[in-house]
Parts: C-alpha cells; sequence; structure tokens
C-alpha cells in the first residue's frame, strides 16, 4: 500500500487519533452532567450547560485565561517524565482565575509536537485531567498538533485556557483592599512554573546534571509525586522511581537519590480548591456596585495574588489599589532551600531571584485581620503551610524605608495600583 503523502511529510494522523483513544476515558472522567456529549457538535466544540452555574447568580460574570508552562516542558523532556506537567498547566490557568473568586468551570488543552507519541501524549493529557479533577474544573476538549520540521522529534509545547464564572457582587480584586488588612502567604511547592529559562541557564553555565543528587538538606515538598523515590537520607524513606514507558512516575527501587531534575519538576501546588473555600467562608458583600470598584464591604477575603513570573512583589501589587501601601517581610517564612541552592551555584544575586522566582509563597491571601486565624487553619486543613507575611497601610512604616536591602515596586505587570516593599532578611 502507497503511503499517504501527509504521512510521508511528516505527520501521523493515526497516531493523532491513537493519542485521543488512550486519553479518553481519563478526559471523560472530569465531566459531570453539565458538559454535553462531544457528538452534539461531531467533537467540533465542547458545550458546557450554563444553567447549573448561573442559578442564584444575581449578575454572573464569566472569566477566561490562558497560560503555558514554559521551558519547564523541556526538563520533563529530558527526564521522560510527563504526567505531571498536567498540574503545571492547570496551576497557572486556574489558579489565576480563582484569584478573583472566580469557580472554574472547563479548560482545554493545546499541544504541539515534533511527532506524535501517542503514549506520551495521552500521559501529558491524563495529568490535566487529574489536575482539573482536584480543582473541580471539566476537560471538555484539547488539540494536539504534529509540527515536523520547525519541532524536533521529541520536542513539544503546552498551553491551555479556562472558563469561570463568579457572581458579581462576590467579585474579588484591589476594590476590596483596605489599610489594616493582613496578608497571608501560602507556601508553594518548589519552582512551580516559572523561571525556567534561567534554572537551565544554570545548569548548563555551571555544567551541572539533571541526575546529579541533591545535598540531603534539600528534600521533597509535602505531596510531592516523587517522595516514593527518595532513599534512606531523605525526609520521607521509601522506594525510589523512575519514568515508565508511559512518562508517568513509577517506582524504581535501583535509582534512590532525589537528584536536581526531580526538584525542579515538583509540579505547581495546585491552591483554587483553598481560596475558593477561604472567600465562601469569608462571607457576602453586604453591598453591591453596579461597577463593581467602589465601597465593596462585606467579606473578609479581600483579593488573591498567584505569585507567577515577576516574583512576590510585582504579583502582590497587582491586586493592592492606588495609594494604599502593602508592606511585606522578608524573614516571615523559610526560603525552600532550592532556591539558595540554585542562587549559590548560579552566582545569582538576591534582586534578581525575587523578580524571578516565588521563593517559597506560591498564592497571597489579602484578608481582614480577624479572619487570618481561618486562613492559616483552612491551609493547614489542605496540607498547605500559611503565614502572616506582612499588612496593608496608607504608607510603608519608616522602620521599613530605612531597613537595608529595602525595595519598593508599584506599577507591574501593565497595571496601575499600589505600592509593595519588601524588607528584612530571607530565611534561608
Amino acid at each position: 500500500m502507497t503511503e499517504n503523502a501527509y504521512a510521508r511529510s511528516g505527520v501521523n494522523v493515526d497516531a493523532g487519533d491513537r493519542a485521543v483513544e488512550l486519553m479518553k476515558a481519563d478526559v471523560q472522567a472530569t465531566q459531570g452532567p453539565e458538559v454535553l456529549s462531544a457528538k452534539k457538535t461531531g467533537g467540533f466544540a465542547g458545550l458546557y450547560d450554563f444553567k447549573y452555574l448561573a442559578e442564584g447568580m444575581r449578575h454572573p460574570l464569566l472569566a477566561t485565561s490562558t497560560d503555558g508552562v514554559g521551558t519547564k516542558v523541556d526538563l520533563a523532556r529530558r527526564l521522560g517524565i510527563f504526567d505531571t506537567l498536567g498540574y503545571d498547566l492547570v496551576g497557572m490557568v486556574v489558579d489565576d482565575l480563582t484569584t478573583s473568586g472566580i469557580k472554574p468551570l472547563f479548560m482545554t488543552d493545546y499541544i504541539a509536537c515534533g511527532h506524535v507519541e501517542p503514549e506520551r501524549i495521552a500521559a501529558i493529557v491524563r495529568g490535566v485531567a487529574k489536575a482539573c479533577t482536584e480543582v473541580g474544573c471539566a476537560l471538555v476538549g484539547g488539540e494536539t498538533a504534529e509540527h515536523p520540521g520547525l519541532l524536533g522529534e521529541d520536542e513539544f509545547d503546552m498551553a491551555g485556557a479556562a472558563t469561570g464564572v463568579v457572581d458579581a457582587p462576590r467579585l474579588l480584586g484591589p476594590a476590596r483592599v483596605c489599610a489594616g488588612d493582613m496578608i497571608v502567604g501560602f507556601a508553594s511547592s518548589g519552582l512551580h512554573s516559572n523561571g525556567y529559562s534561567l534554572v537551565r541557564k544554570i545548569v548548563s553555565d555551571q555544567g551541572l546534571d539533571w541526575d546529579m543528587p541533591l545535598p540531603d538538606f534539600i528534600k521533597p515538598p509535602a505531596g510531592s509525586p516523587f517522595a516514593d523515590r527518595v532513599g534512606s537520607t531523605k525526609a520521607n524513606d521509601s522506594a525510589s522511581g523512575s519514568t515508565s514507558a508511559t512518562g508517568s512516575t513509577s517506582a524504581n527501587p535501583a535509582a534512590s537519590a532525589y537528584t536536581l531534575g526531580l526538584a525542579c519538576l515538583e509540579p505547581t501546588r495546585l491552591y483554587s480548591r483553598l481560596c475558593l473555600d477561604l472567600e465562601n467562608q469569608g462571607g457576602e458583600a453586604a453591598w453591591y456596585a453596579g461597577d463593581f470598584s467602589e465601597e465593596l464591604d462585606g467579606n473578609r477575603v479581600h483579593a488573591f495574588a498567584h505569585v507567577t513570573g515577576g516574583g512576590l512583589a510585582a504579583n502582590l501589587a497587582r491586586v493592592i489599589p492606588a495609594g494604599l501601601h502593602a508592606v511585606v517581610d522578608r524573614s516571615a517564612w523559610p526560603v525552600p532551600a532550592l532556591f539558595k541552592f540554585l542562587m549559590d551555584r548560579g552566582n545569582i544575586d538576591q534582586t534578581s531571584a525575587e523578580d524571578t522566582w516565588n521563593l517559597g509563597i506560591g498564592m497571597v491571601a489579602i484578608v481582614h485581620p480577624d479572619f487570618v486565624r481561618v486562613a492559616e487553619e483552612a491551609a493547614a486543613n489542605a496540607g498547605i503551610g500559611a503565614t502572616v507575611i506582612g499588612r496593608v497601610g496608607d504608607s510603608a512604616p519608616a522602620s521599613a524605608e530605612a531597613a537595608p536591602e529595602t525595595r519598593t515596586i508599584s506599577g507591574t505587570k501593565g497595571v496601575e495600583g499600589g505600592t509593595v516593599t519588601l524588607h528584612g532578611t530571607y530565611r534561608f
């Protein structure tokens, strides 16, 4: 039989169909009765019955967010581990939505690759589906594109978009933030999905190996999918692991070290359920402004900031209203040892590090002072560390302004808002 001309050009349609079959059950497991059968559209679009969410809402607002995993995919490719990347994608997309009190509804993903390996594609989507299930978001569709000649045989990239809904009176954001509010930081699981170009440059320039065992003081974070790989010298003593042919994190007693590659591949922590739970506990706004921007009050949770590209200060500044000042004490939380390791090996200065990586804080809640204990307890119940890292005021206290290594950041990410001051010394 003559080979199809498209196949000779490098595009294997049959492999793509095989990948779809392998991932179908995982995708369908994320869907409830609100997701309608693909048969209704021939699979050209995903359908979501909005009546399940709009009931009881006075003014439902749809929201959307899109993002990717960045160059972290290159590390996954090198290690041959693909089933954790879905947590990075969902974390980057869905957790951005939930900063405003938005409930995620559905998500789509996109994977571009040089060559379709059905098992690898299925492993990636399996991870996306598992993460969607954890945050209560349906995976309603996606696309796998083969780009021979543009991407190498084993190269790939991925992105996604999600849609959510919020009732306008419950919208969180800068309009709610007040002087006197407390800033609670939620612990990250590691690098999450930002700053990997710098990490990869450090590894390359310093001649490091992704398979190098890390010093014993660098341990897997709580909930790490790689904890069962770590040998007796680490905190979680159990059988170690390796990657299966399908790119999963299966056990392998032959290798027991927590390596640089595994530490950097730790999946992004998901905060969506915690944030929405806190928003619900905080109480509904007692007053509703039609423009959603004036005198909103009543909810003791006022805003969240997702610490992604740009670091803590740049992202926190996005939810501080003009005229107010957030002061963050760097000594309020312990910085995971991986960050200090990378800074030392790469000779990275503190300013560059805190403008690139999360340095241990992955999400921030701005709450009324009497809600701090509730936030800390909810985070603890979710297995996430939490601590007060700062306060919102009319201005920065003179003691903070005069402290050594003080930095002030404002007007970031195209948002004209308030100001953030970082002071104190990190606890490495």
